[in-house]
């Protein structure tokens, strides 16, 4: 599986990651504008149905989509530093290609800085637990045996996270910085993405320390995602 083929999958997976969070949120604010409530559910069942199909279309090749996996992926062993950063720098262009389209769907100007200022330290916290929580749902459906799961499980854990937590879970570096530039119900002012992409990343060290907790043999962990892969891709794994 070359570096070109995975980095393609994550900019595509991103990319309509993104354009699904922003496109629902921009639907969600237009059919229920009095009820902010709903929206978010709207919201929120969207990216969680989304999600899952992305995962289970795109797994075989690549189908993190998100900077905060990729670097653990790194920190266990799965991935080299080389490719971690080629697939992060596609997971980001992703992302804001994704929003871009998402905007101009609905009418809206390609680009449009949000103003929805996201700043309080109950939100950076949400930020924090929701990519903590995400780390661990991923690593240990992997651990657990149950690779056919991942997609189901993810997709259910941000669904939920959308409504536990109070940033209604970014959870993700690269979506939170294409968010930036639609001022819509889903988006988030430059200003306040630095905290949130700090917290996410504390929150997922946070989740890698409790994976090796829980599995202590990085090895073994490192093992099982690679496995994964090769089984989507039904080859034998190592």
């Amino acid at each position: 599986m070359s570096l070109g083929r995975k980095a393609f999958a994550e900019l595509l997976g991103s990319a309509l990651l993104a354009a699904t969070v922003v496109g629902s949120g921009i639907a969600a604010q237009t059919l229920s504008p009095d009820d902010p409530g709903l929206q978010l559910l709207e919201n929120s069942l969207v990216t969680g149905c989304g999600l899952v199909a992305l995962i289970l279309a795109l797994g075989p090749v690549s189908a993190a989509f998100n900077p905060a996996v990729t670097l653990a992926e790194r920190a266990l062993g799965a991935i080299t530093t080389t490719a971690a950063a080629v697939l992060i720098a596609a997971q980001v262009f992703g992302c804001c290609a994704g929003v871009v389209v998402a905007n101009v769907m609905f009418a809206l100007p390609a680009v449009d800085v949000s103003r929805h200022d996201r700043s309080s330290g109950g939100l950076w916290l949400g930020e924090a637990v929701a990519t903590f929580g995400l780390l661990v749902v991923i690593f240990g459906v992997v651990r657990a045996g149950r690779q056919g799961a991942v997609a189901f499980a993810v997709g259910g854990y941000i669904t939920a996270a959308y409504w536990f937590t109070s940033s209604t879970s970014f959870a993700n570096p690269a979506i939170t910085i294409g968010r930036t530039l639609s001022d819509t119900f889903a988006g988030i002012a430059p200003s306040s993405v630095p905290m949130f992409v700090l917290m996410q990343l504390l929150g997922a060290a946070l989740g890698v320390g409790a994976v090796l907790a829980l599995y202590p043999d990085a090895r073994e962990v490192a093992e099982d995602v690679t496995h994964l892969e090769a089984v989507s891709r039904q080859e034998p794994g190592p």
